[in-house]
């Protein structure tokens, strides 16, 4: 097939990645503008942040992980045609999202303990709780948000999402400013400061979006609340089943860098806050690439729908070549800036020295990491989950974690070796999900064409 057949479509992907880019960029940026303004307090203070983060940052994987489960599910009734399907599996979606949200800050305070007891300096844990504590409660929020933004990107309406992430920044970066350094009115709370703009930034985030979707006319037929007699067990075991092994998939990535920024921890509060800087800035490449990832659940769930397979097939490679020369150009960025973009969260020349370093191999497994959340992202527009949670497992955590551990504390690379694990990870991840990828799409042409 001619390259053009792929490259012709990148327009089509890009008009509805891009919302969906800025939206995951403004959750991210959420959590990088408390790290950018409490990095002026101090190294302690950014290695505190990182910690607190930690825990919340599993929780929140599994929170959104969940939520993916409905985009393909709502784009599969899309492509049918069928409103009130669709409006059932928003409705019961949205319930479940909301249980959800209350469960995850239930058990981010339960776990709360855990963080005395994970080898980190004394004066960064002190600093985590309260911040950790606050933060933990704008999960409930923000599972709700995801309900309602999984929903509308599910129609390809992917901008609203976005404008409901630029106002959330726009309230964070305000709250910031004023509780963590004390201006005018406002007391100097350092780190609860930020913690408290998080959780107000969140609560308008929901409520601005709620308010858009119940305004316009395409949304109105699935706003409409469910009646008791409504509410169906199946529907939820539907979300649940591609829900939770997605869940899984989120986790078990997450896991492993948050495993990483234990791990430098361990090596104290200098590398650990050098780590907090690569792991951000790495994170803000691949929100790009949980855009694109989207657009591919989004056009394959619709081609799915259709029951055209070899559309599907040609849309899917056409977004995994977009992502990769995406993450080219981010590769080639990573390492020619790498000196330069530490910076911007600290002038401590030890934690600049020590993130530069880790930005190479950031820079290299860009393209893993990219190419990864797409194929992911096609898999479960196919709403094939279970495999892929089994591929991610043995990637992350058979592969990945041990080579982290060895070469980051036995053979003594610290923060170096832990990010050769991460990186070692990520491609295992990327050629598995590929291969899976590739033959399901075969398998499902052959099908349909009567071949087996």
């Amino acid at each position: 097939m001619k390259l053009k057949n792929y490259t012709s479509e990148f327009k089509n992907n890009l008009k509805l990645a891009t919302p969906i880019m800025m939206g995951s960029l403004g959750h991210l940026l959420v959590g990088l503008i408390d790290d950018i303004m409490v990095g002026r307090l101090g190294p302690v203070e950014l290695a505190a942040t990182s910690l607190g983060n930690s825990l919340v940052f599993i929780a929140l994987s599994i929170g959104i992980g969940f939520s993916f489960a409905i985009t393909p599910l709502i784009a599969e009734s899309d492509g049918e045609g069928d409103e009130e399907k669709g409006r059932n599996i928003f409705q019961h979606g949205l319930i479940l999202m909301t249980i959800l949200g209350i469960a995850v800050f239930g058990m981010l305070l339960f776990i709360k303990p855990i963080l005395y007891h994970l080898d980190q300096p004394e004066e960064v844990v002190a600093l985590a709780i309260p911040y950790y504590e606050i933060v933990a409660m704008s999960m409930i929020p923000l599972m709700i948000f995801q309900g309602f933004k999984q929903f509308a990107d599910g129609l390809s309406q992917t901008k609203y999402a976005m404008y409901a992430t630029i106002l959330t920044n726009v309230v964070n970066i305000i709250l910031n400013f004023a509780l963590i350094y004390g201006i005018w009115i406002f007391p100097r709370l350092e780190l609860v400061g930020a913690a408290i703009g998080t959780l107000i930034s969140r609560i308008v985030m929901v409520v601005f979006l709620y308010i858009v979707l119940m305004k316009k006319q395409k949304f109105v037929v699935y706003m409409k609340r469910l009646q008791f007699h409504e509410i169906k067990i199946k529907t939820f075991k539907k979300i649940i089943s591609i829900g939770f092994p997605t869940a899984l998939q989120m986790l078990f990535e997450v896991g492993l860098f948050t495993a990483s920024v234990l791990l430098a921890g361990t090596l104290g509060a200098l590398p650990q806050a050098a780590n907090q800087i690569a792991l951000k800035l790495a994170s803000t490449t691949f929100m790009i690439a949980v855009g694109i990832g989207v657009a591919a659940t989004i056009r394959v769930s619709n081609q799915k729908g259709l029951n055209n397979f070899i559309e599907l097939r040609r849309i899917a490679f056409s977004n995994f070549l977009l992502i990769l020369i995406i993450m080219f150009t981010f590769s080639i960025a990573f390492m020619l800036f790498r000196n330069v973009l530490p910076w911007m969260f600290t002038d401590n020349l030890e934690v600049i020295e020590i993130a530069s370093s880790l930005l190479i191999i950031a820079g290299f497994f860009q393209l893993s990491d990219g190419l990864q959340a797409v194929i992911l992202g096609g898999l479960r527009g196919l709403q094939d989950v279970n495999i892929p949670s089994g591929i991610t497992f043995i990637a992350y955590w058979i592969i990945g974690f041990p080579v982290c551990y060895y070469l980051g504390r036995v053979a003594g690379l610290g923060t170096l070796g832990i990010w050769i694990g991460l990186l070692t990870a990520l491609t295992s991840s990327a050629i598995m999900l590929f291969f899976r990828f590739n033959y399901l799409s075969k398998k499902l042409i052959k099908e349909k064409n009567g071949l087996t």
